[in-house]
């Protein structure tokens, strides 16, 4: 019940649905208007001030975090720092560390600049339905590959 609000308080931090916004672009007659209509609904933080404010809203500790996500203290540290730009999959470990819902970790992706997991991709098939049964990264790594996919790492 718990993630059930916490995925509504989501929702509406995040805001619009993105078929909306993307509609309203379309029929915009100019990118000004669209702009100044939506602002409030786009990515404006760093991925470090995201993720800042994903540990706090989650009650978590990124010590916990960095053990779960199977990272390097110090790698992961420079990630929370804003030092570092993790590669994608690195990111899906620190997400799957803080076990954050789906929605959550395609808005993480997003903001740093990465493609969303993808359902059609065995590899993202994979990652979405470890994080929607709430896997360890080990598990999924056992998962990917058991299918013969490149693993988290």
């Amino acid at each position: 019940m718990l993630r059930v609000i916490e995925a509504e308080r989501w929702r509406k931090t995040v805001g619009k649905d993105t078929s909306k916004i993307v509609e309203e672009l379309k029929l915009c007659p100019d990118f000004s208007t669209f702009y100044n209509e939506n602002k409030e609904y786009m990515i404006s933080e760093s991925l470090s001030e995201l993720l800042a404010r994903l540990l706090a809203e989650n009650g978590l500790s990124k010590a916990k975090v960095i053990r779960r996500a199977e990272l390097s203290e110090v790698y992961a540290y420079q990630i929370f720092s804003g030092l570092r730009v993790p590669d994608r999959k690195k990111l899906l470990c620190l997400a799957i560390g803080m076990s954050l819902t789906l929605e959550e970790v395609q808005t993480l992706l997003k903001c740093a600049g990465y493609s969303p997991l993808y359902v059609k991709l065995p590899f993202d098939s994979i990652i979405i339905y470890g994080i929607c049964k709430k896997m360890s990264v080990m598990e999924i790594n056992e998962l990917l590959f058991a299918y013969d996919l490149e693993t988290l790492g």
